[in-house]
Formats: structure tokens, sequence, C-alpha cells
């Protein structure tokens, strides 16, 4: 019975860290068309951590699908966990990194459309939220590292989100303004401390 409920627990999680992959590919690529019309510091930021993100999700279902197989050596399967998570939070803190620099070369002028991204970080919001939940309970049940991760990265990027929405909201109805300027650079530093902070966190917990 324990292991009928082990199988049905990977199962899940296979198909939770599958769904993951597939929903995050289409951002990057819709973020990267989005940014031809769209010029906010915000937008640039966010595409280059989404882009990051993904990276860190299908190596989290890669190593996920390795180290659930059926007889795999416990001691090589903590080793394969450990790096991925260490890669994880490499990935944050690159993601973090990569928005204070962009929000301070960006230039005062027109922000161009930023609606597609607006409409991006708004999905975002909803989809991560539920992922981070769905996370959560499967990481309570199986203790598996890399899920316990991702329920971390999905919190972060939930939050990560709702900043992003809310300064693109911002940008959108005043595009020229000397508030929505600060608005944005302010909006690009909170969500890079964000996930400098969960990066860091994540690799001190993995070593």
């Amino acid at each position: 019975m324990q292991k009928s409920d082990n199988k049905q627990n990977t199962k899940s999680g296979f198909k939770t860290l599958l769904l993951s992959v597939i929903l995050s590919s289409p951002g990057p690529l819709i973020l990267g068309i989005g940014l031809t019309i769209g010029r906010s510091s915000t937008q640039i930021s966010d595409f280059t951590r989404r882009s990051a993100e993904l990276l860190a999700i299908i190596a989290a279902f890669v190593v996920y699908l390795i180290t659930n197989r059926d007889n795999f050596d416990e001691d090589r399967r903590k080793k394969l966990e450990k790096k991925s998570n260490i890669f994880v939070g490499i990935i944050m803190c690159i993601s973090g990194i990569s928005m204070i620099i962009m929000a301070f070369v960006s230039d005062t002028g027109d922000k161009g459309n930023v609606l597609p991204a607006f409409v991006i970080a708004l999905f975002g919001v909803i989809a991560n939220t539920l992922f981070w939940r769905k996370y959560s309970k499967l990481y309570s049940v199986e203790k598996n590292a890399i899920l316990g991760v991702q329920a971390r990265l999905y919190g972060a990027k939930s939050i990560v989100d709702t900043c992003v929405t809310l300064t693109l909201l911002v940008v959108a109805l005043w595009p020229k303004s000397t508030f929505s300027y600060y608005f944005d650079i302010l909006g690009s530093i909170l969500v890079s401390a964000y996930m400098l902070r969960s990066g860091i966190k994540t690799i001190k917990e993995a070593l």
C-alpha cells in the first residue's frame, strides 16, 4: 500500500513539473516579442527572469525524472538533487542581478506598449500561486528536495509577478510621467532584491 502511494505521489510530482515546463515555456517568447513594442525596465527584467527560470524548471524536471526511477542509488539521488537545487538558487541570483542592472541602464523616454507584458504578469500571478500551493502540498507528503525548492521558487515567482503586474499597470496608465519612470525602477529593484534573497537562501540550504 505504501509503495502504491509513493508511486502515485511520484506520478503527481512528474505531472506538476511537466505542466510547469509547458506553461512556463511561452512566457519568454511572448515577452521577447513584446520587447519590440515596449521598453519598460521592469518588462526587460521580467523577460530575463522568466528565461532563466525556465532553464531552472527544466533542469529540476530532468533531475526529478532521473532520481525517481526504481532502485535508484540513494546517495547519488541526494547529490543530484543538491546540484539541481544549487542551480535553481544560482538562477534566482542571476535573475535578481540582471534586474538591478536593467533598472539603471534604462532611459527616461517613452516605455512603449507594455500591455503584453502586463497580461503575462497577471496570468503569472494566478498560475504561480496555484503551482506554489500544489508544490507545497506535494512536498509535505513526499518530502522530495526538488519539489521543496520548486515550492519556494513558485512562491517567489508569485510575489515577483504581483510586483511586476502593479509596476507595469502604473507604466501603462502614465507612460511618460516621471512618477512611472521611478516606479518602474523601484519595481525592478524590489523584484531583484526578493529574487536574490530567495536564491541565496536556496543555495545555503542546499549546501
